[in-house]
């Protein structure tokens, strides 16, 4: 990626993500474990944690993707 990013506006969307349904519920994993692994002293960290979140399906959708089958489907040695 050549792009640089501006992040002179903090409101501007950075970066787009297509994501596998498996790769989907592994970062809406590690986000839920960061959430609990910040303390009250991190709290603008934990805003921005919430507001990704938000932004994913809801918590049944993403407990509904069996990475099981999703890794399957990919198949051996798929990347």
């Amino acid at each position: 990626m050549d792009d640089v990013l501006d992040m002179g506006d903090p409101g501007r969307i950075a970066y787009t993500l297509d994501l596998t349904p498996a790769q989907l519920k592994v970062t809406h994993t590690a986000l839920k474990s960061m959430l609990d692994d910040f303390g009250h002293e991190e709290r603008d960290v934990l805003r921005v944690i919430r507001e990704v979140l938000a932004k994913l399906p809801d918590e049944a959708s993403i407990r509904a993707i069996d990475l099981g089958v999703e890794l399957r489907r990919r198949g051996p040695g798929a990347a």
